[in-house]
């Protein structure tokens, strides 16, 4: 028992299968444009195979060099906008996203300073754009869902389970939040990210 005891005492916990899940970490970039603070979007590259074209924060994956997902989401931040490190400040974590599809997604919320020294990689970025804070804050997304059914394998062991191959199954859903904003279609994660950011400055 006192085995037991000492491998539990100073356990953190973490979800299940926490190390099967890639991490990711992104950067929401708040900016002062026209006497009014805006949040800046990148649209990746068309040339890119994963999400060509998709409205998206500045970020990427935690890779083992980066001290923590902050770190992992200031760096992406430099090399996807090719701004200093030093022109960002305040930063922020906001609750952290788990994805069915076995990602971990790190958003913080930061201070960019000298947007106008804003060099973006062509590589990875096709274009920026700003939206007004205050159109997030007086607009409601549209929110749709996506359902998921279970498929279980050919050779899954029903004969073992209660009711067998009528099990029920508890169906899954996903909302996906919708923002329209001039021909910009901001939706997906980096949509749900916004609207969380917009649910915490409003809480009181």
């Amino acid at each position: 028992m006192e085995q037991i005891i000492q491998k539990l005492q100073h356990r953190t916990p973490s979800p299940i299968g926490m190390n099967e899940f890639v991490k990711y970490a992104v950067l929401l970039p708040l900016i002062e444009k026209n006497d009014e603070i805006h949040i800046l979007f990148e649209v990746r590259s068309f040339q890119l195979r994963r999400q060509p074209g998709e409205i998206c924060f500045p970020g990427g994956k935690v890779d083992a060099c980066d001290r923590n997902e902050q770190e992992a989401a200031i760096r992406e931040t430099c090399e996807e906008l090719g701004v200093e490190k030093s022109s960002i400040s305040n930063v922020f974590p906001l609750d952290y996203l788990i994805s069915p599809f076995g990602m971990i997604v790190y958003p913080f919320v930061a201070s960019l300073s000298r947007s106008h020294l804003i060099k973006p990689n062509h590589e990875e970025v096709a274009e920026i754009f700003t939206v007004p804070l205050s159109f997030f804050q007086q607009t409601q997304p549209e929110v749709y869902h996506v359902h998921f059914q279970a498929q279980p394998e050919p050779n899954f062991p029903f004969d073992k389970i209660p009711d067998g191959k009528n099990y029920r199954w508890r169906p899954r859903q996903i909302e996906e939040y919708f923002y329209y904003y001039e021909d910009k279609v901001i939706w997906g994660l980096t949509a749900k990210i916004v609207h969380h950011f917009i649910d915490v400055i409003r809480s009181e």
